[in-house]
């Protein structure tokens, strides 16, 4: 059993891989950062879909927690005033406010520095097990353990 949590992210993006490695140097976290295309994904309970879509934080029990909230999460576990900002992040309304901020910069990290092609995101995430069928996509891709952002 993983004793710290894991912080999943597209390896195939350059702006994506900056960032961990700016989080790496800067908030001294205590997880593990694991590329999604490397990744064991189906012993952290996540699908390569949801792993594409967003950035994952997947706690030692196996709780799933993405975008915005993952950030929020990265930040917490970094401690100083860095929990704090994080902390900040899981309340509402700042929360909403995070997520569309965050899936902004997911829509347009191919156009970020350091983003290529490759860093080209779904706009649609995966449909939640609770989504309704009828055709109508979730803006949360959150499996039935998970915590994604909120609609």
């Amino acid at each position: 059993m993983r004793t710290l949590p894991v912080l999943v992210y597209d390896g195939d993006c350059g702006f994506c891989t900056a960032s961990v490695g700016a989080a790496r140097r800067r908030l001294h976290p205590s997880c593990e950062f694991v590329a999604w295309q490397s990744a064991d994904l189906g012993s952290l309970g996540v699908s390569q879909e949801r792993a594409a879509y967003e950035l994952l934080w997947v706690t030692p029990g196996g709780d799933v927690h993405g975008g915005a909230q993952a950030v929020a999460k990265l930040l917490l576990n970094s401690g100083r005033a860095w929990g704090v900002l994080g902390a900040v992040l899981t309340l509402a309304p700042v929360r909403w406010i995070a997520h569309g901020l965050y899936r902004i910069i997911a829509i347009n990290r191919s156009r970020l520095p350091g983003g290529t092609a490759a860093c080209a995101v779904p706009t649609e995430g995966p449909a939640r097990p609770d989504a309704p069928k009828q055709g109508v996509t979730s803006a949360d891709p959150s499996s039935a353990r998970g915590h994604g952002d909120p609609v």
